[in-house]
């Protein structure tokens, strides 16, 4: 296992490439990339403006490409694999594993894929489009067929002298796993228990047969869910009738957990969890710019409650400068119960039985605070102005706007997730539009009664 003076020594390394790379030494520059640990190599690519990036991968030595690649986002797979000859594609699908590989050419238009699919051995292409066939965001998008398998009849001896006929094991093997004549699933065989056991002991004595296979058609972030629970490192894969397909393994699963995470984060932004840091301007601005403009639409209606009461607002100037907070208030509060709800159903805490609960938790969070900084903004109001009922008045519309915040918050991401549509995503416009035009009627609506 690397030490924390080896990832050190790598960033170090990653630091003197990128400042030859701007000098302009090339050739010392790719001597120090033979050395770099890949996942660095990858780091360095990625944190690189665009034109650099070029440089760096042209100086990646061809042979070990298929170390690096799996490290890098999808949109720079796509854009260096697109620049890459077929024969060199085809040389990839042998040293990449298959749920890499299959990362890769899902990303390639359909042409350029069947062409690489029909270059490669028979063997090659059976393991790879037979992956290629399941959902992306599924058990069967995520597993890898490099499984070792044996009988429950054999001994632990053979198990032993089968094992040592391999150059090597796949990476991350903890278990072996065992299969009936029909290769279907039956159970699993720790290593550890193979280590430890009497050679004379069957299989059958010593395997572990209550571990649940994963189905192939599993969601992703589900199987995710069961790794964080079983503390997993590898798990089986299997078909509708119980055959072992496949495994997936922990690293698969931190990168389903990492892409939830950016999606989620990015979603409340507008942004795709794909989004380049060094992204060039042509592919930002318009991505940015769709969002805006969806915001600028809520905007406007927001903009036209306030219009409505423009008599109120000439009379009390006092208005223009306090509906803001108002606003505001409604805007976090409900934020807050939309963050707690959306992370909720990301990670499969929230249910139907416990909905209810959680929006009755919510909506008394929501009438505690409303009272308390109803109270604050009252008081101060009325002193800043002078005008007890101005302070009663901005203390009603909070409490309105606070209330709305925390109903909305807590239901409109259920809604929309029974409606499949992703809370992160349209949650945050939503709720936005809810608590200004909620915030501004009420306010405004009650200093038209009062002022009138």
């Amino acid at each position: 296992m690397p030490s924390i003076a080896d990832h050190n020594q790598d960033l170090s390394r990653s630091q003197e490439v990128a400042d030859l790379l701007q000098s302009g030494t090339f050739q010392h520059a790719r001597h120090m990339l033979k050395v770099l640990a890949a996942e660095e190599t990858a780091h360095l690519i990625e944190s690189s403006p665009p034109p650099s990036r070029q440089i760096l991968w042209a100086l990646v030595d061809e042979e070990r490409r298929s170390d690096v690649l799996p490290f890098l986002g999808d949109e720079l797979q796509t854009q260096f694999v697109l620049a890459m000859e077929n024969a060199e594609l085809v040389a990839l699908s042998t040293e990449l594993e298959t749920d890499d590989m299959v990362d890769i050419l899902q990303q390639l238009p359909d042409r350029l894929t069947r062409e690489v699919l029909q270059a490669m051995t028979t063997q090659d292409r059976q393991r790879v489009t037979s992956a290629l066939s399941y959902p992306e965001n599924t058990a069967g998008g995520l597993m890898n067929t490099d499984t070792i398998t044996v009988r429950a009849r054999h001994s632990i001896d053979v198990v032993l002298r089968y094992l040592r006929r391999h150059d090597e094991i796949p990476d991350m093997t903890d278990n072996l796993y065992v299969v009936n004549r029909s290769d279907e699933f039956i159970g699993i065989l720790p290593l550890a228990k193979i280590l430890v056991s009497d050679p004379n002991k069957t299989v059958r004595e010593i395997m572990l047969s209550d571990v649940k296979a994963i189905p192939v058609d599993m969601p992703d972030d589900e199987v995710a869910r069961r790794f964080e629970r079983k503390d997993w490192v590898s798990a089986p894969v299997v078909n509708e009738n119980g055959k072992l397909l496949g495994r997936i393994t922990i690293d698969d699963i931190v990168d389903v957990i990492r892409e939830d995470a950016d999606h989620s984060l990015m979603s409340m932004a507008g942004l795709d969890e794909e989004e380049d840091t060094f992204s060039p301007v042509i592919k930002t601005t318009p991505r940015r710019a769709l969002w805006l403009g969806l915001n600028l639409i809520t905007a406007f209606i927001a903009a036209a409650v306030i219009n409505v009461f423009q008599d109120s607002i000439d009379k009390v100037v006092a208005l223009a400068i306090l509906m803001p907070i108002v606003a505001s208030m409604g805007g976090v509060a409900g934020t807050q119960t939309l963050t707690i709800v959306v992370r909720g159903l990301a990670i499969g805490h929230i249910k139907t039985h416990n909905q209810r609960w959680l929006i009755i938790r919510e909506l008394a969070v929501g009438i505690i605070n409303a009272l308390l900084w109803a109270a604050v903004v009252a008081v101060a109001a009325a002193l800043w102005f002078d005008d007890m009922i101005l302070g009663g008045i901005i203390a009603a519309a909070m409490i309105i706007n606070l209330i709305t915040a925390a109903l909305a918050g807590a239901i409109l991401p259920l809604a929309l997730n029974k409606a499949n549509i992703d809370p992160a995503l349209a949650g945050s416009v939503a709720l936005t539009t809810i608590t200004d035009v909620v915030g501004f009627m009420s306010f405004l609506g009650l200093a038209t009664l009062f002022y009138a």
